[in-house]
Parts: C-alpha cells; sequence; structure tokens
C-alpha cells in the first residue's frame, strides 16, 4: 500500500480541504445526509458531509433492514407515502441488485385473526397498483406450512404472499458516499459539529472539531443542511428553536439461522397489542423485530434492546412458531436503533406519521422524518429547497445508482458477485484486484470475504474496530464469537493497511468489545 494512499493521508488531505468554499455543508452521515451529498454533487455542487461519529453509526446501521412500502401505513391512510415508498423500493431493485433485494413476505390467517383475508388482499392489491404489477397471491394452509414449515398450524386457514425488499442498511450508507466521493465530494467522519456559525442572523457554516486528531476548524458554506436524524434538534435548540423530534426505539433479535430457519420472512401481529412483527433470513442469520418505544431522557445516546423489548419479541415468536420454542440463549446478537419521528403528542408511539418534513430556520435546513426507502425523495425535496441560494443547477431527477457490471470472477459463484457489485459498485472489480485470491474465501459461514476487511480499512475511512465489524461488514451481528478464532487475521489486515501496531489493536478490541457487549449483545 503506497504512502499516500494510506487512510491517514487521504483524511489529512480531506481536513485540508476544510477551509474551501463550499455550496452545501451537510450534517449527517446517515442515509438522508449521504443521499443529499451525492445528489448535490452529481449536479456539480461544491459539497462537504460531515458526520460525528462514523457513518450509518445512527439509525441507518439499525433499521429494520427493509426496503418497503410500508404495508401498515395503508391501513393509517398514508397512501401518498405508501405509493412513493412502493415506486421508490422499484427502482431501487432495478438499479441495484445485490444490494437492494427481493424477499417474499408470507402473512399466515388464523381463525378470529386481524387483518382478515379479505382486507389483506385488498391492502396487496392496492400495493401492487402502486409497483406497477402483480406481486402477491393468496395460498392456502397446506401451501403456506410447505413454505414456512414452522408456523404454528393451529387455525390456520391460509396466507398471503407478497413481495417486498431487503438490504444491508450500512453498505447503502457507504455506496452513496463512495458514488459522492467519486462525484467530487469530501465525507469526513469523526467531525463533530461544535457550534453554528452566524452572520446577520442567518447561518453560514459552523465550527467543527476532528475527533480524531483533537483539531478544530471553521467550514463556510452557501447552504447548511442539517441531516442528523434523530439528533438534528441538537443543533435546532442552539438557533433558539424548540425541539420536534420524539426518537422511537426498534429494537431486534438475532437468530442462527439453524435455529429458526426461513426461507423467505414472516409477517405477523404481535399477540399482545397487534403490533406487526417479523422474522426473515438476512446474511445467513434470522432477524427478529420490530418494537416501537419512546427513548426517553435517562437513555438517550447509544440505543440498547431493554429487556421489556426482548420479552415482547420472544413472546411473538413463541405465538408464530411455538414448536421452535425459542429462549433466550438462543439470540446471539440485538441492536437497536431509533427513528426520528416528528413529534405530534399521539399516546401511541406507532400511531406517529413517518412523514418527512424540511425546516427552514435562520437559512439552516433540517430534513428528518422519513423512512429508510425514501431517501431519495428526501434528499431531492433538500435540494429543492435550497435551490434559490445557489446558482441554478440540474434538478431533474435520474436514478440513484448505475447499475454495475459484474466483475470478473471466475471462481466466485454468481451470487457473490452480485453482491460485490451492489455493494461496492464499479469498486467491486478493483476490490478483487487489489486483493490476494487467497482472501477471496469467505469468513466463516457468513457471505463476507476476507478481502472485503482489507477494501474496507484500505479505502473506507476506518477510524475504529467497530467500524470495520459492525458497519463496514456487518460480522459482529451476523458471527459475533467467531471473531475470538480469527483474531490474527484480523490484526494482520488491521497492522498492514490501518497501520496499527499490537498496542493499538489491542485497546481497539477491547473497547469494540465492550461496546459489542453494551449494546450488542446477546441476552443476559
Amino acid at each position: 500500500m503506497l504512502a499516500h494512499d494510506s487512510p491517514r493521508a487521504l483524511r489529512a488531505d480531506a481536513w485540508a480541504r476544510l477551509d474551501d468554499p463550499w455550496d452545501i455543508l451537510v450534517i449527517g452521515g446517515g442515509v438522508t445526509g449521504a443521499a443529499i451529498l451525492l445528489e448535490a454533487a452529481r449536479r456539480g455542487l461544491r459539497a462537504l458531509l460531515l458526520e460525528r461519529a462514523d457513518f450509518a453509526s445512527g439509525a441507518s446501521s439499525r433499521s429494520s433492514k427493509l426496503v418497503h412500502g410500508g404495508l401498515r401505513y395503508l391501513k393509517n391512510g398514508k397512501f401518498a407515502l405508501t405509493r412513493e415508498s412502493v415506486r421508490e423500493r422499484e427502482a431501487l431493485l432495478r438499479e441495484a441488485p445485490g444490494l437492494v433485494d427481493p424477499m417474499h413476505f408470507l402473512m399466515p390467517h388464523y381463525r378470529g385473526g386481524k387483518p382478515s383475508p379479505r382486507t389483506l388482499g385488498l391492502g396487496l392489491a392496492l400495493y401492487d397498483l402502486f409497483a406497477g404489477h402483480r406481486q402477491h397471491r393468496a395460498v392456502d394452509a397446506d401451501e403456506a406450512l410447505r413454505l414456512v414449515p414452522t408456523l404454528d398450524a393451529a387455525g390456520l386457514l391460509g396466507a398471503h404472499d407478497y413481495l417486498d425488499a431487503t438490504t444491508d442498511d450500512a453498505r447503502l450508507v457507504l455506496r452513496l458516499i463512495q458514488e459522492a466521493r467519486s462525484a467530487g465530494a469530501v465525507a469526513l467522519n469523526y467531525v463533530e459539529v461544535r457550534e453554528l456559525i452566524e452572520r446577520d442572523g442567518i447561518v453560514i457554516g459552523a465550527r467543527v472539531v476532528d475527533g480524531i486528531h483533537e483539531t478544530g476548524g471553521e467550514v463556510r458554506a452557501r447552504v447548511t443542511i442539517n441531516a442528523g436524524g434523530s439528533f438534528a434538534d441538537t443543533l435546532r435548540v442552539q438557533l433558539g428553536e424548540r425541539a420536534k423530534l420524539r426518537p422511537l426505539r426498534g429494537s431486534h433479535l438475532i437468530l442462527p439461522d439453524w435455529r429458526l430457519p426461513l426461507a423467505q420472512a414472516v409477517a405477523f401481529s404481535h399477540p399482545r397489542d397487534g403490533r406487526p412483527v417479523f422474522a426473515y433470513p438476512w446474511l445467513g442469520i434470522t432477524l427478529v423485530g420490530t418494537t416501537d418505544v419512546d427513548h426517553d431522557d435517562a437513555r438517550r445516546g447509544e440505543p440498547a434492546i431493554s429487556t421489556a423489548e426482548a420479552t415482547y419479541l420472544l413472546e411473538a415468536l413463541a405465538h408464530q412458531f411455538p414448536a421452535s420454542a425459542i429462549e433466550r440463549s438462543d439470540v446471539i446478537a440485538t441492536f437497536a436503533g431509533l427513528r426520528p419521528v416528528i413529534d405530534s403528542g399521539k399516546a401511541d408511539p406507532s400511531k406517529e406519521s413517518r412523514d418527512s418534513a424540511i425546516w427552514n430556520e435562520r437559512g439552516m435546513l433540517t430534513v428528518t422524518g422519513g423512512k429508510l426507502t425514501t431517501f431519495r425523495p428526501m434528499a431531492m425535496a433538500a435540494l429543492h429547497a435550497a435551490a434559490t441560494r445557489l446558482d441554478r443547477f440540474d434538478l431533474a431527477s435520474r436514478p440513484v445508482f448505475v447499475r454495475s457490471a459484474l466483475p470478473h470472477a471466475p471462481h466466485l459463484s454468481l451470487a457473490d458477485r452480485v453482491r460485490l457489485a451492489g455493494r461496492y459498485g464499479a469498486s467491486a472489480q478493483l476490490l478483487l484486484d487489489e486483493t490476494p485470491p487467497s482472501e477471496h474465501s469467505a469468513i466463516d459461514n457468513t457471505p463476507t470475504l476476507w478481502a472485503e476487511l482489507r477494501w474496507a480499512a484500505r479505502h473506507e475511512s476506518v477510524e475504529h474496530l467497530d467500524d470495520l465489524l459492525l458497519r463496514r461488514t456487518r460480522l459482529g451481528l451476523v458471527a459475533p464469537a467467531s471473531d475470538l478464532r480469527w483474531s490474527a487475521r484480523l490484526r494482520a489486515i488491521c497492522a498492514q493497511e490501518l497501520l496499527w501496531d499490537d498496542s493499538r489493536f489491542e485497546r481497539e478490541e477491547h473497547a469494540y468489545r465492550a461496546l459489542h457487549a453494551a449494546y450488542y449483545g446477546a441476552l443476559a
């Protein structure tokens, strides 16, 4: 690895550009901020993104991993939101196979249960109308059990099978940032905005601190966009505005796939309150979620599943898959994310709207609300709102991603090649060319290649071990106990690519294990 290609040198080069005149400063490195950065850069705007922690370290790596229309929003009359979400799902399935992939869902019907088969059928017909083609079908009880043999058979009337999609949410953010950088944008993680800079009562930039080197700087931009997710109110309060967000926590369980084997997703209602719950296969594990509870002030910051939430999700599994007898000890990992929901004061958190919003307050645009699936229209809405303060630029809608050619790699399966093309875009071939063939093998029973760890350490702004294991790859979620077996090989990669000596690696490993145990660990 050449010195000028080192992560340290790349970060130093980016920091040196901080004094450049910027058209747009984006604060927040989740999916919304990353999408705004990309849409701005590809239109010739000088765009800078700053993230106080790691890219996608908030909700954008801890979502339910679903790119979906939000079938339940139809029940609340949110037809426009559902239509927009379904159309975005369809576009992403076309543009980014291997990153956004179709997933069949089965929703079983039981005697006396809700929604009724007729009601759900009507909702799915509307769902398909938004998509432009039929994607659902009704099946009888026998076929439902053939599709998902672990279902509770007692009182089963049949089911509906329908299509939605899944993604690796953190890799989605990294792909957006990668494409934005290729278009000329600058993105820095671990840079905190300490104070907004105003002139004549209008925000014109920010004073910032590099959390890696503890150096300060100032950024000036014609437009400042606050895309801080659930923490967007922190900057708004600096301007004297009242808080408007209601952070809601969604928690998840991860099971080994052999413990609850599923070939497709199962969506069902919780027996206690009727809320939708799902279980589905993802990256070689079974993912179960989700909850929808207030993340109160005492727990603000890094979210983790609560005992009550874990009990709630285990109750759901016991109800829908009684023969599987899932216990707390079967859970190998957990995670929780915060939804940036606009507070309307509803008693039930699940009744709060998932609509997005843009607020212009003393020149700072705050973009918040919404859902993972609708990041593109949220980004375009932000650029439309910023356009009056910028020189004329093209606001025409265009695909988020140009579909990438599959890398040439006869030694890899088609599934591996599609997955690499989706996650790394035009860099997929380079990833394979830069890494030795001995690293083109999977890590344990996961789909992740050793080469991906090296590539991420070399090119993807890794500053800490949790960046590498929880977001650049998802090994900390899908193989949380395996790192004990391959710690030496991981140490070697970090030494070669990140220039970490043994002392640094041991500090990082200790910090990672403590963080994982506190926020991602198995149930006690």
